[in-house]
């Protein structure tokens, strides 16, 4: 490749906000790949960099590329890559594993204990290359649309929320309506789920949900949330209950609402630690409680990969904003002011 520098959105300091620079493109070794991206998706955890957190504040390093959801194509591999070839259309699993700690020699990788996340922990994709191991590549069908294949990333969260127990014939409440709660209502409707109520505070956000083929859509902050839950369910409470909002009032309202020997699965991260009511909301109703994070690897890539291409799962309604790199500041102020589903910015 005759080009050196390329274009990034680099999270140059301490503090809000990010800019557009000329990098130089990254070098590759013998294991991994070269990606051009053709098109990357602003998740929550972007957000929690670009507003500078508390969250962000003890765990990221200026400076650096972030962005860590992308599709893009092949354009140089490492001298020993052989599961990928030069051309390819693909993604990538995040979460660069170690291998070798009792979580990834017992099949759960997705808990790796020495886990290194892409656009966190190392570069990104918010950029017009990017630089990852060929073992986390994700070999994608050439037919599905690269802004469709960027936010498989951030499904497979939802995927791996929803179906981490049963779904079918069940009752189901996404509690947090951004845009992998709005995934998961598409999810868990094409798992069978009996009804699947959704409930936000944004009404923009619970039409988008709707549109998913939510059920009931609730607006938490004008309607009593748990009357509502004990009507549809004939008063004994919501089969699955998935947290995405990470809110204390509303991660409360999940376990008031679940029904007894229920699931309820949070993949929210709260910023400051939640009261629960441990004895009545989970001991006495024999609640299963599960914390999600990342993807079963690769498990739920397939599930993901399987959902899309059967169509059983249409994503493209929550998908709601296209703009170029240079303009990534107005994809990220859309996301502060919840004004949007997905987000995609074009290299």
């Amino acid at each position: 490749m005759n080009k050196k520098s390329m274009r990034a959105i680099v999270k140059e300091k301490r503090g809000y906000g990010a800019s557009l620079k000329e990098v130089p493109i990254p070098q590759i070794g013998d294991l991994d790949v070269l990606i051009q991206v053709k098109a990357t998706s602003i998740c929550g955890t972007d957000v929690h960099i670009y507003t500078w957190d508390e969250w962000s504040e003890s765990r990221v390093n200026p400076p650096y590329v972030f962005g860590h959801e992308f599709a893009g194509v092949v354009v140089e591999k490492g001298k020993l890559v052989n599961n990928v070839e030069v051309g390819d259309h693909v993604s990538a699993e995040t979460h660069i594993v170690c291998g070798h700690c009792p979580q990834c020699l017992t099949g759960q990788a997705h808990i790796c204990a020495n886990t290194e996340i892409i656009g966190v922990d190392r570069d990104g994709c918010f950029a017009e290359y990017v630089a990852l191991p060929a073992e986390n590549m994700w070999k994608n069908d050439p037919s599905l649309p690269f802004e469709v294949a960027s936010i498989q990333e951030p499904m497979g969260n939802a995927v791996h929320t929803v179906l981490s127990g049963d779904v079918a014939g069940k009752t189901v409440a996404i509690i947090g309506c951004g845009p992998i709660g709005i995934m998961a209502v598409g999810i868990a409707k094409a798992a069978g789920a009996s009804q699947v109520i959704a409930f936000d505070l944004n009404e923009y956000r619970l039409q988008l949900a709707k549109k998913m083929g939510a059920t009931t859509v609730v607006n938490a902050g004008d309607e009593d949330v748990l009357n509502i839950a004990s009507q549809l369910t004939k008063g004994y409470g919501v089969d699955v209950v998935c947290e995405m909002s990470g809110h204390p009032i509303a991660m409360n309202q999940g376990f008031k609402m679940v029904t007894n020997g229920g699931r309820v699965a949070i993949l929210s991260l709260p910023v400051k630690p939640v009261e629960i009511d441990v004895t009545n909301d989970i001991v006495f109703k024999g609640v299963t409680v599960k914390g999600i994070t990342g993807r079963r690897m690769y498990e739920t890539w397939q599930q993901v990969s399987g959902l899309l291409s059967s169509g059983q799962v249409d994503v493209t309604p929550m998908i709601t904003h296209h703009f170029s790199l240079e303009d990534y500041e107005k994809g990220f102020d859309l996301m502060l002011q919840g004004k949007c589903g997905k987000v995609v910015l074009h290299p």
